[in-house]
């Protein structure tokens, strides 16, 4: 029988050995414990446009001043404006690239811009059943031909190569995104057994290192490439294919080994920043010339201050204020288009006929104004240098245009119709009529039974308000708005008509004789 004492000695030593054997395991899982990091989803959504730029901007800004790694960009848009996405792209590669690991994640669909800025990210994962692709660069109302289309597709080209070398996707897939005419094949490495693509131009021909007979047609020349979340998977453009955003962050955890510190931070795009995107779409801005200049055309033709005056000027500061905060105006557009302004008002109120200044602020008015179209800085000529700029001012020249034409055709009804309606008709001033000799039949202010009084050019009145330079005369029975002649009168000042222009009365001080 053995010793007992041997028994007991032989358990303790197993005893001491386990548990340093769990110590050991313990303290090892210690030293491999996998790092806590913080993640920020920020919603990009709609159309890309410079509005979008600047959100992404100031909340990539705010993920990172909140201690994020991971900044996950949840893209759902049918592409934009080309200098816009292009922006974004070199924000992302360039700026925050070695900062902050830049995720894509496609909610819905990828296309055009939107496919630029997820290949400018280092990873794009994609929800099941969505799509990513087709970046042929498009101009609305013309059609891209010859050097034009090469110079623009040049231009998208060397974008998605920039993202293919920063963040290694398949170079020649993402050309054909861009570009037809690209054969693109598919060709098994021998040595690594994983799937190549090849231009048509650029196929290898070492039969040892690829099977050269295997080769698999991708996109033919006559396509755009446009590709599936599962075929995006399978050559290598998406890393994986969720469900949900959960999914994603599921899958960077296991591939990086890193745990998410609580619920993501999400940021969307604050409500004023949409307001801004919105008026700066083709059709809005469209509206807003339209109705800035059907105010000036009513303020023109009638007596006096009021409110289309009022309206107009409201909708020339959301013009202007909308292209400012999104960096299209500069200080010096401002200050050429307001100067512009104050040179049109010298010549409708102070100067008469129309002159020098009236010229000089409607070159001022379209300088200003199309400089707003092209983002430029203050020393350089407002003129599109690059496919991108061209790009941006069409669009922007195409509201302009509609607003134009709009305006031309709400005008010409409201001289024709609107003075036929009673409750209207002091809207619009209703043209002069000539009578005999120098008499003229205008509009002015009557006594309470609205009465029209004809006055000729050579009457002779009286101030009843200051014209500083503009205020009101008698004339027999009649009151009638005026303005003086470069010169401010006082009240009682004795006048005369010298000029009856469409609405405008212009008068001069005449002595009085002893």
């Amino acid at each position: 029988m053995e010793n007992p004492f041997r028994i007991i000695a032989v358990g303790m030593l197993g005893l001491i050995l386990l548990a340093g054997l769990i110590i050991a395991v313990e303290q090892n899982d210690a030293g491999t414990d996998t790092p806590t990091v913080k993640a920020a989803v920020i919603v990009c959504k709609g159309m890309i446009d410079d509005g979008l730029y600047k959100s992404i901007r100031r909340r990539t800004q705010i993920a990172l001043n909140a201690g994020a790694e991971y900044v996950i960009y949840e893209i759902s848009t049918y592409g934009g404006l080309l200098q816009s996405a292009d922006d974004i792209a070199k924000y992302f590669i360039l700026e925050i690239g070695d900062k902050v690991h830049t995720v894509a994640y496609v909610t819905t669909e990828a296309i055009s811009a939107g496919a630029m800025i997820s290949v400018s990210c280092r990873d794009i994962i994609m929800r099941e059943n969505t799509t990513i692709g087709d970046c042929a660069p498009i101009a609305i109302g013309t059609k891209l031909e010859g050097v034009e289309r090469e110079k623009t597709e040049s231009f998208t080209r060397a974008a998605f190569a920039r993202a293919a070398e920063a963040n290694g996707y398949p170079a020649a897939l993402l050309k054909a995104m861009v570009t037809m005419q690209t054969k693109v094949y598919r060709i098994k490495n021998l040595q690594t057994g994983e799937g190549e693509f090849f231009e048509d131009q650029q196929l290898p021909d070492d039969p040892n290192k690829y099977d050269l007979d295997g080769k698999e047609l991708i996109v033919d020349d006559d396509e755009i490439l446009t590709l599936t979340a599962a075929r995006a998977f399978e050559y290598g453009i998406a890393r994986a294919l969720v469900k949900d955003r959960a999914g994603a962050l599921e899958y960077l955890k296991e591939r990086d080994g890193v745990t998410f510190a609580g619920e993501p931070l999400v940021l969307e795009t604050l409500w004023s920043e949409e307001m801004v995107r919105w008026l700066n779409s083709p059709a809005v801005m469209a509206i807003l010339v339209m109705i800035a200049l059907l105010g000036v055309y009513i303020e023109f033709n009638t007596p006096g201050l009021g409110l289309p005056g009022l309206v107009a000027v409201i909708c020339f500061a959301i013009i202007i204020g909308s292209k400012y905060l999104i960096g299209l105006a500069n200080w010096v557009e401002v200050a050429l288009f307001v100067a512009g302004i104050l040179l049109l008002l010298v010549e409708f109120f102070v100067l008469p006929g129309f002159g020098i200044a009236g010229i000089m602020g409607i070159i001022c008015v379209l300088v200003g104004l199309f400089g707003m179209l092209i983002k430029n800085p203050p020393n350089r000529l407002p003129w599109p240098d690059s496919p991108a700029n061209w790009d941006m001012f069409l669009d922007g020249l195409m509201g302009l245009s509609f607003g134009f034409v709009g305006f031309v055709v709400l005008a010409w009804i409201l001289s024709k119709y609107l003075p036929k309606f009673q409750f209207f008709s002091g809207l619009i001033l209703v043209p002069a009529v000539a009578k005999q000799g120098t008499e003229m039949e205008i509009s002015m202010t009557a006594p309470p039974e609205r009465q029209t009084i004809g006055v000729n050019t050579g009457d002779i009145g009286e101030v009843v308000s200051a014209l500083r330079p503009t205020g009101k005369a008698r004339f027999g029975d009649a009151i009638v708005d005026v303005v003086a002649e470069a010169e401010f009168l006082d009240k009682g000042t004795k006048v005369q008509i010298i000029e009856i222009h469409g609405n405008r009365v212009v008068v001069k001080a005449v002595k009085e004789q002893s």
